[in-house]
């Protein structure tokens, strides 16, 4: 393979790695995002409809990874933090 058309893979695989790992940090802000909201709703006020889609929404969260989860809620405070 030429040292050319190696580089340029090169050059193509670290800007779509560079682009994956920014989805994923904004994909990490919405589910902390989305975990602190859930965790702050109340229950018992809640219309049925608005409680059966906190319900999906916290049974999607719990699907996530433990260690994605902790890296979500981490960034979320960050961000109150220097808000």
């Amino acid at each position: 393979m030429p040292h050319a058309l190696k580089d340029q893979e090169i050059a193509m695989l670290r800007a779509e790695l560079e682009m994956l790992m920014g989805e994923r940090q904004t994909l990490l802000r919405i589910a902390g995002a989305a975990a602190t909201f859930v965790a702050e709703l109340d229950a018992d006020v809640l219309p049925e409809n608005t409680l059966e889609a906190a319900e999906m929404l916290a049974e999607c969260i719990n699907t996530a990874p433990e260690e994605t989860m902790r890296d979500a809620l981490e960034i979320v405070k960050a961000e109150v933090a220097g808000a």
